[in-house]
């Protein structure tokens, strides 16, 4: 999934990017179902004693680590499911990492110190799908590798939630590490129409945008100023924050779509986040809870979702381009001609149907403009092509 400040990239650092994602020419990817191997058998002892990481260790690259799942669900329904999935032994990761599960009633205090409080979340959660299975771990290589690999065997909605992250994905295949402070979680959505695939991201960043301003409300705290950056990054004060990640797999005429997040709430260095923003606007001793904006993350993106499958994407553009950077920007394109490229300067006008962006140059001819791949600032080296 994604990651967040204070982190580290395995080979490289650079403090400018705050989130790494994963992007392709049609922002979102098909990869193959590849099943795991099996997970050994473990006593329930050695269980116990090994189900948590070491938060101390300082790669997070363990020879062979024992990642803890915590199992929960808003009703009795989900909880059985949560029962039957621990039972069978159902769930595993890839890389051979070892699992101990545990349902939400099992867990001890130690597990749940300092880490994410399910019953916060749960009790703020009002949707009728999404969210309402929840697997939460305090350390766990990638809450994307959680959901995509066990896609088949979750509710649809299912997310999986971590306090630490130490192989969270991000674009190019890239790997970093991501400290407590940072909200990361991936969910599960299905789809039929493949040709709106890519634009489900868009949804999702709107989500979030609008759940922070509704806890803005509901709390009576000044505005975040939480912008979209094109197309999936979060800022704010020109200042990244966090970032959206999606991928999809295609199966009995489906996409199985894994949608991550990260989202910066409380590591002020070496960037800003959250409630560092807050502290500049307010007094207030209020802060950001984690539990909090994945709850009203949910209660907002069912109603978006909503809309988008049985309206389009159109039926949301108006909401979206109040929250993005970029109506009326300009930038630099490139574009090749025989054996030169050439670079133009176009005006950035909107979304066109297949979620690129719609730019007009000074000669008045519209345009598309895809990323080149390569760029980690995406408006660096944009391609134009030519719209008829």
């Amino acid at each position: 999934m994604l990651l967040a400040n204070q982190l580290r990239y395995f080979g490289r650092r650079d403090s400018r990017f705050v989130f790494s994602v994963l992007n392709s020419s049609s922002f979102w990817s098909l990869s193959r179902i590849v099943a795991s191997p099996p997970t050994p058998v473990i006593s329930i002892n050695e269980r116990e004693r090994r189900r948590l990481f070491s938060l101390s260790s300082a790669s997070g690259m363990d020879a062979s680590p024992t990642c803890s799942l915590v199992l929960s669900g808003k009703t009795a329904a989900e909880n059985e499911t949560a029962k039957l999935l621990k039972r069978n032994d159902t769930l595993k990761l890839p890389d051979d990492t070892e699992i101990s599960v545990l349902l939400h009633s099992e867990k001890d205090k130690p597990l749940e110190e300092n880490g994410f409080r399910i019953d916060l979340y749960l009790n703020g959660l009002s949707t009728d799908t999404f969210g309402r299975f929840l697997i939460w771990s305090p350390r766990v290589p990638s809450t994307q590798d959680v959901t995509s690999h066990n896609f088949s065997n979750l509710p649809l909605g299912a997310v999986c939630v971590a306090d630490v992250q130490f192989k969270g994905r991000g674009r190019s295949k890239n790997l970093w590490e991501s400290p407590p402070g940072c909200l990361m979680f991936s969910f599960t959505i299905q789809m039929e129409d493949g040709r709106i695939v890519p634009l489900l991201q868009y949804v999702i960043s709107l989500a979030i945008t609008e759940a922070i301003k509704d806890i803005c409300d509901k709390e009576g705290l000044p505005y975040i100023d939480l912008k979209i950056k094109w197309p999936n990054d979060l800022y704010v004060n020109d200042l990244k924050v966090g970032g959206v990640l999606c991928t999809s797999t295609y199966r009995l005429k489906k996409f199985n779509v894994t949608a991550g997040i990260g989202l910066n709430v409380d590591n002020d260095k070496p960037s800003t986040c959250l409630n560092e923003a807050l502290t500049d606007l307010s007094s207030t001793p209020y802060k950001f809870r984690k539990e909090d904006i994945l709850a009203f993350f949910f209660n907002k993106f069912e109603r978006l979702y909503d809309v988008f499958i049985n309206q389009g994407f159109r039926a949301l553009e108006e909401l979206y381009y109040q929250t993005w950077l970029h109506s009326g920007q300009r930038v630099v394109v490139q574009e090749k001609k025989e054996d030169q490229v050439v670079e133009n300067v176009v005006t950035i006008q909107g979304l066109t149907s297949s979620g690129y962006l719609l730019a007009i140059g000074d000669d008045n001819q519209m345009c598309e403009l895809h990323p080149d791949g390569n760029s980690l600032d995406f408006f660096k080296g944009l391609i134009k092509s030519k719209l008829v």
